[in-house]
């Protein structure tokens, strides 16, 4: 079913000020923000989690393609706000309360005019975080360090890798200051089991995000003509994604056609479509931080020859066995098993004398995880449980023929089955001929 985005934003539109201003998805409520961090907490055991906001991207030199700013995935969701040069640490205890300490930089009111109101360490940033102890980001490392060091016997939980290798600080501070003295752990760990089940917020997020997604295919089922340019096709996709409140992709959109259609991640829009072409549209709008991932096929000129019929309804009958799986105790390794024994088995001599389900034929995998990023944190040997999202994405590529085809859709596991959330795209082929002949109508 779909749901209705303007509804939506009625719902949540808040009458202060919020972290996110405008947005249609409307602000993180603030007990769901307490709530994850007290599981973040119930994880850590006893010891010390730094996080840090995103940066900002320079419009001279990275070409932001949107904005010259997102927050890090995990900063926004422990705090619903977007504030760079911010830092977060939750000190976890085991014979006193848990402690959460948030350093926001200070306002500057000669800065604001190029860069806007910042929340600055506040009382409106404390109600907007639920977050009570704040300090200026001016003292944050000095401070910091005091927290690390009054836990120095504890765990000191960071988010290595990248983030630790570019910041001169948090090195410093796991290698210098505390070197040997704290038991050092990847925070990301600790973030991914979290967020790889969704809260009732994340869903109605993602159900903002599908739904723009879900409009931008069927424009393009409904415009889609022999002569257009794949460039056309593409900014009809994204401007449905921002007319409902998409702030950005959630990936580069593909819009792949004839022989493009059998390259998995092209990206480039430059090819004119034929009749007689498929085109794969591979896409995802990004609503409140969440990402949808929605593929169809279609025929550029509307109605498939017997033989694209052929591939795309085995992809279909492939995809169907997959989403048909999905329940709680599923994994996704079992998945891509049962999906790929049924493509084994039923492709017949349909692409030659090797199985469509070859590796040759369908290369990827068959899902990923869908949240925050397009593809999602999250261990993928983890079972299902209820409120795991991910994606059910079969595909058959022939290359020598200029012919691809992939159906994705993104899948809810529920604690009876699953919940198909992008069924409002035209899906089979029927549909898929039929929305196409409306639009020239």
């Amino acid at each position: 079913m779909r749901r209705s985005l303007s509804l939506i934003a009625l719902l949540v539109v808040p009458s202060v000020v919020t972290a996110q201003v405008g947005s249609p998805a409307g602000p993180v409520p603030v007990a769901t923000l307490q709530a994850r961090r007290q599981a973040l907490f119930a994880r850590l055991g006893t010891g010390v989690a730094i996080l840090r906001s995103g940066e900002e991207k320079s419009i001279e030199t990275d070409h932001p393609q949107d904005s010259d700013y997102r927050e890090d995935d995990d900063f926004f969701y422990l705090t619903g706000i977007e504030e760079p040069g911010s830092w977060l640490v939750l000190v976890a205890n085991d014979s006193t309360p848990d402690q959460a300490i948030l350093y926001l930089p200070p306002r500057n009111p000669g800065s604001e005019q190029w860069t806007g109101v910042k929340l600055g360490p506040t009382d409106t940033a404390k109600a907007l975080t639920g977050i009570t102890e704040m300090h200026s980001a001016d003292s944050a490392q000095q401070l910091i360090r005091r927290v690390v060091g009054r836990a120095r016997n504890g765990t000191l939980f960071i988010e290595r890798g990248v983030k630790q290798g570019e910041d001169t600080f948090l090195r410093g501070l796991v290698f210098t200051d505390f070197g040997g003295a704290a038991t050092v752990k990847d925070l990301r760990t600790e973030m991914a089991a979290l967020r790889l089940v969704k809260d009732a917020e994340e869903i109605r997020r993602m159900w903002g995000t599908i739904n723009a997604t879900i409009e931008a295919q069927h424009d393009a089922a409904r415009v889609m003509v022999p002569g257009m340019w794949e460039y056309q096709l593409e900014a009809i996709i994204e401007a449905a994604f921002r007319r409902n409140g998409a702030e950005r992709v959630s990936f580069p959109s593909i819009v792949g056609s004839g022989p493009n259609s059998t390259t998995l991640h092209y990206d480039k829009s430059r090819r004119q479509m034929q009749a007689g072409d498929l085109v794969v549209v591979d896409i995802g709008s990004e609503w409140g931080y969440y990402a949808a991932d929605v593929t169809r096929t279609y025929p550029v000129n509307g109605k498939f020859t017997p033989r694209q019929r052929a591939i795309y309804d085995l992809v279909l009958a492939t995809q169907q066995v997959g989403i048909d799986s999905v329940h709680p105790g599923m994994t996704i390794g079992r998945l891509n098993d049962i999906a790929r024994d049924y493509m084994r088995a039923h492709s017949g001599d349909l692409c030659g004398p090797k199985s469509c389900g070859d590796g040759a034929f369908f290369p990827h995998g068959l899902s990923h995880w869908l949240g925050m990023d397009v593809h999602d944190v999250g261990d993928y040997n983890a079972p299902f449980v209820p409120g795991m999202i991910l994606t059910v994405e079969p595909g058959i590529y022939l290359a020598a023929e200029s012919l691809g085809v992939r159906i994705e859709d993104d899948v809810l596991v529920t604690a009876t089955g699953h919940e198909v959330l992008s069924a409002g795209a035209p899906r089979n082929g029927d549909e898929i001929e039929r929305a196409m002949r409306a639009g020239r109508r």
